[in-house]
Parts: C-alpha cells; sequence; structure tokens
C-alpha cells in the first residue's frame, strides 16, 4: 500500500456524530439512514450496516464519520458524509469514542 504524506491526511475532516434517528432504507436489506447531530449541525447520511445493527441500537450512540466526502444520492437519499467502521470476514464495529466527548469534535 502506498503511503499518503501528512498534508493529504488533514485533508480528511474526521468527526464525531451522534445518532439523533435511524431507519431501514426502503428497498435495501444492507442500507440504514442516520440523521445524526455535529453539534452545530444536522446531516443525514446513508449507511451500509443494516445486517450488524438494529435502527433502536445507535439511538444516541456517537460515531466517527467522514465529514467532508461530496454528498452522494443513495436509493434516491443524499448522504452527506460517510460513517467509518472496522470490519473483520462478515464482522463490523463501528468506530466508538472510549470517553465522552461533545459531537462535532474533529479526530487528530
Amino acid at each position: 500500500m502506498e503511503g499518503i504524506n501528512i498534508e493529504d491526511f488533514h485533508k480528511l475532516d474526521l468527526r464525531l456524530a451522534k445518532v439523533l434517528s435511524a431507519e431501514p432504507v426502503e428497498g435495501s436489506e444492507k442500507l440504514l439512514k442516520l440523521r445524526v447531530s455535529l453539534g452545530q449541525e444536522e446531516r443525514t447520511l446513508v449507511a451500509g450496516i443494516a445486517k450488524h445493527y438494529r435502527p433502536e441500537e445507535l439511538l444516541g450512540k456517537k460515531i466517527l464519520m467522514l465529514a467532508n466526502l461530496k454528498p452522494r444520492k443513495i436509493f434516491g437519499i443524499e448522504s452527506q458524509g460517510m460513517v467509518l467502521a472496522l470490519s473483520s470476514g462478515d464482522r463490523l464495529s463501528l468506530l466508538v469514542p472510549d470517553r465522552d466527548i461533545e459531537e462535532g469534535s474533529r479526530a487528530s
């Protein structure tokens, strides 16, 4: 794998988001529509995590997201960022903080 320089890393806006609502995306078995808070703003995300998480277990959870990804329509819903997770085989785990920290906080 080719490495990146620190300037490339600084282009990524990785932020903590609090899940306000979560629901299945109609017509998809894999996607959930999330409404998240970044502190001063709210966004909609479409995430391929439905086989690993039920909507109700995500409510109030703080998750890491890529906030400066260009918006993209997925199943007719504009996704305004990307949820970050770890995967190993058929297992998936969201990236969550180990201490309480404000939503909107930036990863560094």
